[in-house]
Parts: structure tokens; C-alpha cells; sequence
């Protein structure tokens, strides 16, 4: 099985076994940008990814 990256619209698949830091920077997926959740609960940059799993990236808006 794979791991699901969940952006918006857009689904990506990458290798379980992967630091989340490390998925992102494969899918050009600026890390500063995103906040990661699974199971609905927030999982850090060098969380390991495991086969099944399915990630919700929140995109992070910043202004003033």
C-alpha cells in the first residue's frame, strides 16, 4: 500500500516508510506552507509515514 498526501484537490502518492518532511520536499510541496494532520490530529515534519495512511495538508495562509 501507499500513503495519500491530500492537498485541496489534489491527491499524491508516496512510499510508506518516508519522513513526512521528506514526501513533501518529493512532491515540491513547500513544508513552511502546509500543516499536516492525520486522523485529525497534527503529525510533525519527522513523523514516518506508514503504508495506509492518508495525510490532510491544511494550507497555511499568512498576510498582514
Amino acid at each position: 500500500m501507499t500513503v495519500k498526501l491530500i492537498l485541496r484537490d489534489k491527491e499524491y502518492e508516496v512510499r510508506p516508510g518516508m519522513a513526512l518532511l521528506d514526501a513533501l520536499k518529493k512532491n515540491s510541496i513547500v513544508p513552511e506552507s502546509v500543516i499536516a494532520t492525520r486522523d485529525g490530529e497534527m503529525i510533525t515534519d519527522d513523523e514516518v509515514l506508514r503504508s495506509g495512511d492518508v495525510v490532510k495538508l491544511i494550507a497555511v495562509i499568512s498576510g498582514g
